[in-house]
């Protein structure tokens, strides 16, 4: 029934093509595009080159895009069985997994293409890396078989900071290892509030999340360890490494305030979805807006404003 409903000789181009969009699940690839500018920007100091900041933000979304269809084509079978995701475009029949994967090998392919051709080598092979570990350690090796999937599988996300330091840079150096931590620590309380939402989806095909195997309870106490590991985290920016000034540090102030607010109020109510649902929006409004600030700082004008009145607007 839910193959004949979704045929693919009945679509017209444009269905086809709305098909392989879903298959990137474009929705994720927004908040890896803005820790990548984030990381760029406070490279160069605030003075980011505009084809500089597009190729790598291109090549970027293109190996996204890349490994979240090849995590469509390994998941069909899950994808399937959940009523929540039959109607993707492989299990619903709309697109077959061989195009699927040709579609995704052109789309690293690409990628790679445009670091290596316009930027350099160690961003394209960085993003490339980024696929690798994605599909590698965590769609194979850790998402059906082990509770700590996401923590480990976090080190794919975790990457675009890498690869925007690079692109400007040419070598990786501390804070883009600050950044690739932040983002690692970042990603279990964000992952895990949404699996607290969806927790009977995944129980129902056997994948060992957190909240399936330990319960709510034991969930939320490891959302509120790592928010409290994130929160300090995001102020080595800081100091010691000096990247980052008042503007930011006010910034992250205020956001890891309300971080550990939402997480305490998760950790007194572990079964209300609720709390979960609003604690998986916050997290993602957190690195958005942590990113934000990072920028923001990083501009000659606001070093100007804050010389301003520091200075000049005393004397």
């Amino acid at each position: 029934m839910i193959g004949t409903s979704y045929s693919p000789r009945h679509e017209n181009f444009l269905d086809v093509l709305k098909s392989y969009y879903q298959l990137t699940k474009p929705r994720i690839i927004p908040l890896l595009l803005i820790t990548t500018a984030a990381a760029m920007w406070i490279a160069s100091e605030g003075e980011v080159d505009p084809f500089l900041l597009f190729i790598t933000l291109l090549g970027g979304t293109l190996a996204a895009a890349s490994a979240q269809t090849l995590n469509c084509i390994y998941d069909q079978d899950i994808d399937y069985e959940m009523v929540r995701t039959r109607k993707r475009p492989i299990p619903s029949g709309r697109v077959q997994p061989r195009h699927a994967f040709i579609f995704a090998i052109a789309l690293g392919v690409l990628s790679f293409s445009l670091f290596a051709l316009f930027v350099n080598l160690l961003s394209g092979f960085l993003a490339l890396s980024g696929i690798a570990f994605y599909m590698v350690i965590y769609t194979h090796f850790l998402k059906r078989h082990s509770t700590q999937n996401i923590v480990i599988g976090g080190a794919a996300g975790s990457i675009p900071p890498l690869v925007g330091w690079t692109a400007v840079t040419g070598e990786l150096a501390w804070p883009a290892w600050l950044l690739f931590g932040l983002i690692f620590l970042w990603t279990p309380p964000h992952f895990w509030a949404l699996a607290l939402m969806i927790r009977d989806d995944y129980a129902q095909v056997n994948v060992p999340m957190l909240p399936v195997i330990v319960g709510e309870e034991k969930t939320v106490q490891q959302i509120g360890l790592y928010t409290l590991l994130v929160v300090p985290c995001s102020f080595l920016l800081i100091y010691p490494l000096g990247v980052s000034g008042v503007v930011y540090g006010t910034i992250a102030a205020l956001l890891g305030v309300i971080f550990i607010r939402k997480a305490w109020q998760l950790y007194q109510a572990p079964t209300d979805k609720e709390l979960a649902k609003s604690m998986f929006k916050y997290s993602i409004l957190y690195m958005m807006l942590l990113c934000t600030g990072m920028v923001v700082d990083s501009l000659p004008v606001t070093h100007q404003a804050i010389a301003f009145l520091t200075h000049g607007g005393l004397s």
